[in-house]
């Protein structure tokens, strides 16, 4: 994928990890549609503000119809409300579920006729540790990132002919206002692991892990189930 010649829709670009993609994707030389539900708070120089309600699907459609241009799709917008899977509010579990895979299905739907009329290009889907780590205080977002998972992995093998490379990020902790209430020690600097994903993406890698704790993990699930 050439970065700096791509189109690029980042969903969730207004903020946190969102905002650091879009500003290397422009710092390279791409083209940057800066997708959120609220494109007014959209600050980054150079960013073609997006309105784009993942959870909508007139919305994103709406959002494929503008950015007809693009080559390259990001999809990063996610929620976390700490649902855990028996007791937690179901409205909260099927929103996990509705942005984390349901949302970015309907938006990676949209976006791939737009790619591909446009010569083909680039998915990345932004996951997670707790793609594979599956603990009951976070039962609802790792279901949903776990999900996720695999709709990147099926994407990837029907997209590749059609010129479409499709890779998954999985990351940690990093240090975005989603983990403000973990520990600094325990948290990435999100602008190296926007720098990883973004060069994994530029080598065609499938599959980019881009911190030690998630290296370990995916290491291990080979290993055997502990209760």
């Amino acid at each position: 994928m050439n970065i700096d010649t791509s189109v690029a829709v980042v969903t969730g670009g207004n903020r946190g990890f969102g905002r650091h993609l879009v500003t290397q994707l422009i710092e390279r030389g791409a083209k940057v549609y800066a997708a959120a539900r609220k494109p007014e708070s959209v600050d980054v120089p150079g960013a073609v503000p997006l309105r784009l309600d993942i959870t909508d699907p007139d919305s994103v459609a709406a959002a494929a119809r503008i950015a007809n241009d693009a080559t390259l799709l990001i999809n990063n917008a996610g929620v976390s409300t700490h649902a855990n899977l028996l007791d937690g509010d179901l409205g909260d579990i099927r929103l996990e579920m509705e942005t984390h895979y349901f949302g970015t299905l309907d938006v990676t739907r949209a976006f791939v006729p737009v790619i591909e009329r446009n010569g083909g290009g680039a998915i990345l889907n932004v996951l997670s540790i707790l793609s594979w780590v599956h603990v009951p205080d976070y039962g609802a977002y790792s279901a949903a990132k776990a999900a996720a998972w695999a709709m990147t992995d099926a994407a990837r093998t029907q997209l590749a002919p059609k010129g479409i490379h499709v890779a998954g990020l999985h990351v940690a902790y990093m240090d975005t206002d989603m983990a403000s209430y973990v520990p600094p020690d325990q948290k990435s600097d999100p602008a190296v692991i926007a720098k990883a994903a973004l060069d994994g993406l530029a080598s065609g890698a499938p599959e980019i892990v881009a911190d030690e704790l998630t290296r370990t993990v995916r290491a291990s699930l080979s290993g055997p189930i502990t209760p």
